[in-house]
């Protein structure tokens, strides 16, 4: 899916993240940290199980996905910004299932991951950091902002962008079979890390 052409979607996307992180505010603690591990959790098994994402689905289906790939449509901006921004859980854990299923090859089912999440990411973060109470850290050494670790913002930043800046150039050529299970071992990895003790 191309971003041409998508601006009611990235507006519905941040309306919804400022729902959605106002929720998280008002929310109790913890339940955001167990409804994103039962959210992930439960997309892993779907994406195991159901049709579609590792698996062809029936000819008929397959054919009219394969003929003409959909669209992710503009209305499911505000349900996927809110959920997205209340669980913290990046928008594309909905969308690039909902697209591969819409007949989209992993490569492109992904590549709107990154403007995506920044879509829902920056009114969330905003949000949140406008007169949010400071939550005690469990870890002495952790320094919230409002509810962001900074250090951990950097060091995703640091890791992601040169990547990104590097696969722009020379894009990998990886099967898609291949690139699915590698999306589903990364949302297996984040589960189990938040699920596992440190």
């Amino acid at each position: 899916m191309e971003l041409r052409g998508t601006r009611a979607l990235v507006l519905l996307l941040a309306a919804g993240a400022v729902a959605g992180a106002l929720a998280a505010r008002l929310a109790p603690a913890g339940l955001a940290r167990a409804a994103f591990v039962a959210y992930v959790a439960v997309t892993v098994v779907d994406l195991l199980l159901r049709p579609g994402f590792l698996r062809p689905r029936a000819p008929a289906a397959r054919a009219r996905a394969e003929a003409v790939p959909r669209p992710l449509p503009a209305v499911l901006g505000a349900p996927v910004g809110a959920v997205a921004a209340f669980l913290g859980v990046g928008g594309s854990v909905m969308t690039v299932p909902a697209m591969r299923r819409a007949g989209h090859p992993t490569r492109v089912a992904t590549a709107p991951a990154n403007p995506l999440t920044l879509a829902i990411a920056v009114p969330a973060a905003t949000v949140s950091l406008r007169g949010a109470a400071v939550p005690a850290a469990v870890d002495a050494h952790v320094r919230l902002v409002g509810l962001v670790d900074p250090r951990a913002a950097a060091a995703l930043l640091l890791g992601a962008l040169p990547v990104i800046a590097v696969l722009r150039r020379r894009p990998p050529r990886i099967p898609d079979r291949l690139h699915a299970w590698a999306y589903i071992g990364l949302l297996g990895t984040v589960t189990a890390a938040m699920v596992l003790p440190p």
